[in-house]
């Protein structure tokens, strides 16, 4: 059994900072792609300890936050079907779109429902065989492979009421359009370790042989995160750039076969749109043909709302880690938890929410 807290341990954290200190090049940034990891640097002050001209910037790591205003839209205008049931995580709830929220629908008599898991979903549909129900699809790969075994057995259980609005997600098509951003000068990523774990490490090689970026794979305890950034450094300071593994407990090279199976065989790739990064071909999941009975947007027809974007909202431009949370005019005057404009600042993995809770 792991010892957790030797995860914790201040001897070898202090070797860890000293190596950073030591193997760190004049100017550099990391970007964190991982809403986990976002958290787990603001809340030890990971960031304080980075060595002058070094900066740590978050990137595209919360699914919440990603998700454009129009997928918003569209789940709010499903939720104004006759009858349905609308089954979401707790952070969509509160996440606005161009003129209303799940919760502000949920206010006005909609029947929005807070589940743990897909699986849950299905239960609420078992329960309420004469009404719609719907589970709003949002994540990584992660999350995906849950999705999709939530709808096999659906299938399997004949369950003609389910459906689920698909806005998933893949990382490494975001990672690619971020890379090639002449605006963002990233020197090195800071890979995500729940992501890894299901698709392992090779879909990451393209951005050493592309864009001679290095990235290791890290956990997300303290020492998961400095071991990960002296590696990081280690490279700069060799002139190299390959993907490692600092997470060897979680992710195998391979990844996981039986999680990219469930996701291949009920989903197929597709065009997905970003907030801050817009759209990106082939980062996004539908619902194949052979499972089409359980898609969402093939099976009700809804009339969305013309997109509008929270005026003064910079959630993109801290999406794409070319400004810190604090930097935006609206944080802590009119953005806060309590009164989010933006997606940044609902989830609890959102950059403008760790920033406003530990700095």
């Amino acid at each position: 059994m792991v010892d957790q807290n030797s995860f914790k341990d201040p001897v070898l954290a202090r070797g860890l900072i000293e190596s950073i200190q030591a193997l760190a090049p004049e100017h550099a940034t990391l970007m964190e792609v991982c809403g986990t990891h976002t958290v787990a640097i603001a809340r030890n002050g990971i960031r304080s300890l980075m060595p002058e001209g070094c900066r740590l910037a978050s990137g595209p790591g919360c699914p919440v936050c990603v998700t454009s205003n129009h997928d918003i839209d569209t789940v709010i205008a499903l939720s104004r079907v006759p009858n349905v049931i609308i089954t979401t995580f707790g952070d969509m709830t509160r996440v606005p779109g161009s003129t209303s929220s799940l919760l502000k629908e949920q206010a006005a008599g909609r029947d929005i429902r807070i589940v743990y898991s897909p699986l849950d979903a299905l239960t609420v549909a078992k329960e309420n065989p004469t009404r719609p129900v719907i589970f709003v699809g949002v994540g990584f790969e992660t999350t995906t492979p849950l999705v999709a075994m939530a709808i096999k057995r659906a299938k399997a259980m004949g369950l003609a009421n389910f459906s689920v609005y698909a806005a998933h997600k893949n990382m490494p098509g975001a990672l690619d359009v971020l890379m090639g951003d002449p605006e963002l000068k990233v020197n090195a990523l800071i890979l995500p370790g729940h992501v890894s774990t299901i698709i392992g490490m090779k879909p990451y090689q393209f951005l050493a042989e592309k864009y001679h970026i290095p990235g290791v794979i890290t956990g997300f305890e303290p020492l998961d995160v400095l071991e990960g950034i002296a590696m990081i450094m280690r490279q700069l300071h060799e002139g190299r750039a390959e993907i490692e593994n600092a997470y060897a407990r979680g992710v195998m090279p391979e990844g996981n076969p039986v999680a990219l199976a469930a996701i291949n065989e009920v989903f197929d790739t597709c065009t997905a749109t970003w907030r801050g990064l817009g759209p990106i071909e082939g980062s996004g999941y539908r619902i194949r043909d052979e499972f089409a009975d359980f898609d969402a947007m093939r099976v009700h027809e809804v009339e969305v709302e013309p997109t509008i974007e929270p005026k003064g909202c910079r959630c993109g431009d801290v999406l794409r880690g070319i400004m810190a949370p604090s930097e935006c005019p609206l944080f802590r005057k009119v953005c806060t938890p309590e009164n989010p404009v933006g997606p940044c600042m609902v989830s609890s993995e959102g950059s403008c929410a760790a920033y406003f809770r530990y700095y």
